[in-house]
């Protein structure tokens, strides 16, 4: 049972009698007629239990984008309804209209949309709905919850989308480039073009010339399907706050980039999230929905306070493939991690592959160390020197062995790390 704002009013101005006429009598009155109020429009509401429920979520949505989730509701009791709803919704879910007010007719039913503007990446949860039924006096309600459990998956937004244009018209011209004129084993069919002299007399195509009466030759380049393996690192380092987001979340958007970028232009994609186990896997098909399945495997990652088993990423990426392959490791260069597991790691993987590092960099240290104005800044710049000089040094330590390494602020990392991958494919690294 639940009482409204009117009761209160009421008890109220019962005060009033009382304090005219003080006395037994009139508190036991004022207690009565307050009770009888009270006891008949809870009589005269709608029984809640006799409301049906039924829930509609998308499938998913972006983050930061806008979504709906649809109660329909049914009064199969025999009097009008006049309710309050609530929508159980955790606070990140954005609901910004979760109680609201109903009126159902005997028999009738209606439908509630629910405005949804997640805050967070990952299932955001809903468990019950609770329904307030108050009686024609609106003085008293009838409550009961019900269960009605419901998940709506928040992909990540992938703002580097918007990058994927001019990358791959570089891939593309890339492309154009390395168009050769051999054959045989490892090359592909690229186009017809009339013959010139030094052109090998083998890539003659003896019947387009036919058709035509001019020599023809094919022309062809090489082989697109190279092993991509993208390692993102979800242990403790991921859980640092770069600006407004999780490092975690910076790796997922230049990974995100990075793989529909290599399966455009026709590499076979592996991602892999891990720290001490793997936490999602997804590799490309062929079918045109890698990107899909990779923001339905990635949105429910979170940050694991543990370290980073890095001695065993070698044998995760022995599984994906035995070929050589380009392997790029999203992770952190702090100091200590750094050095007791990412650069021994590394650099047993650049003994048989093209390995990248690629990290996120925290502009805040940057300005710090720039900041001398105050005994405080100065020392705090102090520090922010010494960590960087660190963070170069292993850098340089990583390209001394043949290691690559991007590293750069969150709304760079991920178009840097597709001129990397552009640059490593026109050297022909790749």
């Amino acid at each position: 049972m639940a009482i409204s704002g009117r009761f209160l009013a009421l008890a109220l101005a019962a005060l009033v009698p009382i304090v005219v006429l003080p006395g037994v009598a009139t508190w036991l009155a004022a207690l009565g007629v307050l009770a009888a109020v009270l006891v008949l429009d809870l009589s005269l509401a709608a029984s809640p239990r006799r409301v049906a429920l039924q829930r509609t979520l998308p499938a998913g949505v972006r983050l930061g984008e806008r979504a709906s989730a649809v109660l329909r509701l049914s009064n199969e009791s025999p009097r009008l309804l006049r309710a309050q709803v609530k929508d159980g919704w955790q606070p990140s879910a954005g609901a910004s209209n979760a109680l609201q007010q109903v009126r159902i007719r005997p028999g009738e039913r209606t439908a509630l949309h629910i405005a949804l503007l997640p805050s967070r990446r990952g299932d955001l949860l809903t468990h019950h709905v609770t329904v307030r039924s108050f009686g024609p006096l609106g003085m008293a309600a009838r409550q009961r919850t019900i269960a009605a459990p419901g998940t709506l998956r928040v992909l990540p937004p992938f703002h580097s989308k918007r990058h994927l244009p001019s990358k791959l018209r570089k891939l593309r011209e890339l492309d154009g480039r390395a168009a050769v004129q051999i054959r045989g084993a490892g090359t592909e069919f690229d186009s017809l073009r009339d013959y010139v002299r030094g052109d090998d007399v083998r890539s003659i195509d003896w019947r387009a010339t036919a058709r035509r009466r001019d020599v023809v030759v094919r022309t062809w380049h090489p082989e697109r399907d190279r092993r991509v393996v993208v390692v993102l690192d979800t242990s403790r380092t991921s859980a640092t706050r770069i600006q407004d987001e999780t490092a975690l979340d910076t790796g997922i958007e230049a990974s995100l980039l990075l793989a529909v970028l290599a399966e455009r232009g026709g590499d076979r994609v592996s991602l892999l999230a891990y720290d001490r186990r793997v936490r999602a896997k997804v590799s490309s098909t062929g079918k045109g929905n890698m990107l899909n399945a990779m923001v339905q495997s990635l949105a429910p990652l979170e940050p694991e306070l543990i370290e980073l088993n890095a001695p065993a990423i070698a044998g995760q990426v022995r599984d994906i493939t035995a070929h050589r392959a380009l392997v790029v490791l999203v992770t952190s260069l702090d100091a200590g991690a750094a050095e007791e597991g990412l650069i021994p790691m590394a650099v047993q993987l650049a003994h048989k592959h093209v390995v990248v590092v690629a990290a996120v960099r925290d502009p805040a240290v940057d300005e710090a160390r720039m900041d001398r104005s105050s005994t405080t800044s100065a020392y705090r710049a102090a520090a922010a020197e010494h960590a960087l000089n660190r963070r170069a040094a292993i850098t340089a330590v990583l390209k001394q062995s043949g290691v690559e390494v991007v590293d750069a602020p969150p709304q760079e990392l991920p178009p840097q790390l597709a001129d990397m991958y552009i640059r490593l494919k026109a050297a022909g690294r790749l």
